[in-house]
């Protein structure tokens, strides 16, 4: 088990693991279709998104919630 300190890292990372996992597999077959390079080429996309998504999450989601703090009681 991890201290609770470190829940928001954990679910920045579990959010944005799962996000990239379904848009990267989603984009890839409406762009390219499902044939047998489909795996190769998820997953080279999938390498890109993956960081981009954490990264973005990790930058966004701080400014995110205290938006949502604000505008919400």
């Amino acid at each position: 088990m991890f201290p609770k300190k470190y829940s928001n890292l954990i679910f920045v990372l579990i959010m944005g693991f799962g996000m990239s996992l379904f848009m990267t597999l989603i984009i890839t077959y409406i762009n390219t279709g499902m044939d047998n390079g489909y795996p190769n080429r998820f997953l080279k996309a999938w390498t890109v998104g993956l960081p981009i998504a954490i990264i973005t999450s990790l930058l966004v989601g701080p400014i995110a919630k205290r938006f949502v703090d604000k505008i919400t009681k």
